[in-house]
Parts: structure tokens; sequence; C-alpha cells
């Protein structure tokens, strides 16, 4: 029996990214359950597949995984590769992955992930800043303690897969990073689960006012390439 993951809009959902590319870059199988946010509170919505009332969600026959940390170590203790072998590389990603859930708070509630848009901010707050300055940190040290080309050494481990959604945030509202952290990103973008991650977003045509006016309340746009929605 294949797993069955339950994700959110791929334009807005940075919480369904990380277990989605994960499982994707991997190779391991798994069923797609597509929810879109409906305008208001999805909690009662997703109560029927999810404790928590939120995506992502694993199920695994009767087992049901929650919260996107969870599940990472679920598949974890059942796949080859979702944290690094080396026992020191494997500590440090998984505070880094501990890290990226519980924190960076600034930039989760300025820069709402929407993979679609290009946004120049009105104003970048120095917790905002502060924020960006530990990514890159985090970034960089991986980098260079690992050898790259990936946070914990030569493969896509669930450390890259929790940064996932920073690297598009990054493209999407401008932001700036040295050389080394520049030069991940890139190479973020360009891994095929990614991308087909952002091929689908921009396909996406369901639109959620929250989402949208979270975006808008921060900065301008200046680009927008997604697919025209209906009646717009």
């Amino acid at each position: 029996m294949a797993y069955r993951l339950f994700i959110g809009n791929r334009n807005y959902s940075s919480w369904s990214l990380r277990p989605w590319v994960l499982m994707r870059t991997l190779g391991i199988a798994f069923d797609e359950e597509m929810r879109f946010f409906g305008t208001g509170s999805n909690y009662d919505a997703n109560r029927s597949f999810s404790p928590s009332g939120r995506v992502p969600c694993l199920h695994d026959g009767p087992a049901v995984v929650w919260e996107s940390l969870a599940i990472v170590e679920y598949l974890a203790e059942r796949h080859a590769g979702v944290w690094p072998a080396d026992a020191a590389a494997r500590t440090w990603a998984r505070c880094v992955a501990a890290e990226m859930h519980g924190g960076f708070a600034a930039l989760r509630n300025i820069c709402a992930m929407s993979c679609g848009l290009r946004v120049r901010l009105h104003v970048e707050p120095p917790a905002l800043a502060q924020d960006v300055a530990r990514i890159d940190e985090v970034w960089s040290e991986g980098l260079r303690c690992f050898g790259g080309p990936f946070l914990a050494g030569a493969a896509f481990t669930a450390a890259d897969a929790f940064f996932a959604p920073v690297v598009f945030r990054v493209r999407s509202y401008g932001l700036r990073l040295s050389a080394p952290a520049t030069a991940y990103v890139e190479r973020m973008l360009a891994v095929p689960a990614m991308r087909e991650w952002f091929d689908a977003a921009v396909a996406e045509t369901q639109r959620e006012a929250g989402h949208e006016a979270e975006v808008r309340a921060v900065g301008t746009i200046t680009e927008d390439l997604r697919a025209i929605a209906p009646g717009a």
C-alpha cells in the first residue's frame, strides 16, 4: 500500500512542500491528495484526514502522521537517505531542520510563500534582516563543513527539504544573501522536484483571499507568473 500525502495549494503551502519534495527527490512512492485552502478556517474540513486540521498529513495504512517534522522522522525509520549517513552531518541536519521548524517567525510572517509572485517589500524590518542573516549563516556553514552541494553533504536530505520553502521565498521577495547561499538557492531551484512543484504552483488558478492579502500588505507585486484565475 502506497503512502498518501495530503497537501495544500502548492503556491502557498510551505509546510506541505517539505515532505513532498523530500519524498519525490528520494524516490519514495506516494499518492498525493490535494486539499485547496478555502476562505476562512479549513480546520473542520481537514479534520476528516488530519487530527490537527492542518496539512501536510501522511497516511500509511492505519497510521496517520501529521506535522512535517514528524512525517520526516517517520519516513527516516523506513527509508535510507532521509538524514545524512555521517553522524556529525546528521546531528547538524537535525538541529537546523528543527530550528527551521520552530523559528524564523519574522520571515514567515512578512514573506508568506507565494511561488508565482515577485514582490518588492515596502520595508525590511530588523527582525526580518536577522532571520535572513541567520539563514545565510546556516546555509554557508553547512556547505563549508560538509562539502556541498547540498546543506549536509553530497545528497539532498531532510535539511534541504526543510529550507525548500525559504528558497522560494528568497526568489519571490528578492532577499539578499552571500555568494555561497545564493549559489545554493540556484542549485535548489534546479532540483527536479523543486521545478515540478513550481510548475504546478504557477499552473494553479485557485486563489485564497487571506494568503493574497498577506502578500499585498507587505509589498508591491512586480510580477505574477501564475495562470489567470477564473473570472479575473
